[in-house]
């Protein structure tokens, strides 16, 4: 059995011993670097100077707003012998000459008080205008986040839509006998170890502010659901009833968790407040319902259930009501995900024996495609505009997380050494 066909099993059955640590806020071991594959239908053209004064920064600002916006696959970048910063003046028929669109250049200024001072200009070379910028003034530990910032402005003045550079991802580790839950920017780097067992950890899920993440931990010999504070490492039990306790999911408006539990008999969808009181029923079968996800608008609860024979996708109201079954390609569909405009489903389909692919289904179409050209593919996550989905897989005997577009075109591989990376989950806009 390969890891990912048991993924359906080990949320519910899979059962470990031992004690834990808490250690939040330490530096990640992992160290990622990033493989792009694929290219955009549309691509802009854009010149992105080097920084003035970044090289003698602890962290060079231009090359992560360029990784950044490579990994969109909207933007193309040209080669100019220009040299600027923010104050300078264009030579706009050299750029056009070149193809260029746009140009970005910026400084990085350190400040007597220990700070930077960093600034940027966009410029539409076509029309020849400025596009204006912006300045900030930050500790040389958010540089990169600074980056990030930028990166995100720039990204909404040209293509329009909001930027998901500067927000964070969740993801779970395996190493040296240790499971590690970690928090890292959305390229997978600046992380923090939240939490760290000898047993497993599985199914995070980042509450709709960005403040807290509910988890599965096995630490007590049986599945319970945690939440955790981000910033403090704080941590509170939520879901510790009889029998086994998982798969955590937040509504929109962060008051409710849909959790899976099996104290009645069998595993089923339950509603708890978010302290973790008042459980009440939510599906009512006789099969294994699991790995719930509230649809934007909080009216309607996605999950897994093998109640036709073979696990599938359905939802139901949370008003009330029988479910309704929303897959019906393929015999074997898990981990759904939900769109931040409610229109697409990400999930994993089982193709022929032993491929796990992550697919899309356009909700009001029924049209369904593949996204990854992987085989061992879990645990798909939104980005918050939309654009992106992270998910887990296999790749030359490592597992590691990918990042796709929307159409499946342009790909990012996020590689560490020596450890496998596993259970993604992309943070909210907001940080």
């Amino acid at each position: 059995m390969t890891r990912s066909s048991s993924m359906w099993q080990r949320r519910h059955w899979l059962a470990a011993a031992g004690g834990l640590a808490l250690t939040p806020a330490l530096p990640a071991l992992a160290q990622f670097r990033v493989e792009i594959s694929g290219v955009g239908a549309t691509q802009l053209p854009i010149a992105l100077l080097r920084f003035r004064d970044e090289a003698s920064a602890p962290q060079a600002i231009s090359p992560v707003i360029r990784a950044d916006l490579e990994r969109s696959g909207l933007f193309r970048f040209v080669d100019t012998p220009l040299q600027i910063d923010e104050t300078g003046l264009p030579m706009y028929a050299d750029l056009r000459s070149r193809g260029a669109d746009a140009l970005v250049a910026g400084s990085a200024t350190k400040l007597v008080d220990g700070r930077f001072d960093v600034r940027y200009k966009l410029w539409d070379v076509v029309k020849g205008a400025d596009q204006g910028g912006q300045s900030m003034a930050v500790p040389p530990a958010d540089l990169r986040l600074a980056a990030h910032r930028i990166a995100d402005a720039l990204y909404e003045k040209l293509t329009g839509e909001k930027g998901v550079f500067a927000t964070r991802i969740a993801y779970v580790t395996k190493g040296g006998g240790r499971y590690t839950l970690r928090i890292a920017d959305a390229d997978g780097e600046g992380g923090q170890v939240a939490l760290t067992s000898p047993d497993p950890i599985i199914s995070p899920a980042w509450s709709p502010d960005g403040k807290e993440l509910a988890y599965v931990s096995f630490e007590t010999r049986k599945a319970v659901v945690w939440v955790q504070d981000t910033s403090t490492g704080a941590r509170r039990q939520v879901a510790n009833y009889k029998g086994s306790n998982s798969a955590p999911a937040w509504s929109p408006d962060g008051r409710t968790l849909a959790v899976t539990l099996s104290m009645e008999g069998g595993s089923q969808l339950f509603l708890l407040n978010r302290d973790g009181s008042q459980p009440r029923r939510f599906t009512q079968s006789q099969a294994i319902d699991t790995e719930p996800v509230f649809s934007p608008d909080g009216k309607f609860v996605y999950f897994v259930s093998d109640r036709g024979g073979s696990p599938q996708i359905y939802k139901q109201a949370v008003a009330g009501g029988g479910a309704e079954r929303v897959t019906f390609n393929g015999s074997y569909n898990i981990s759904p995900a939900i769109s931040p405009d409610g229109r697409t489903l990400a999930f994993v389909q089982r193709q022929g024996g032993s491929t796990f692919r992550v697919m899309t289904l356009d909700l009001a179409s029924g049209n369904s495609q593949a996204v990854s050209d992987t085989s061992d593919d879990e645990s798909p996550s939104f980005s918050p505009n939309g654009r992106f989905i992270i998910y887990a897989t296999r790749a030359q005997g490592r597992e590691v997380l990918m990042t796709t577009t929307l159409d499946g075109k342009v790909k990012t591989r996020l590689l560490t050494s020596g450890q496998d990376i596993r259970e993604p989950v992309w943070g909210p806009f907001g940080r």
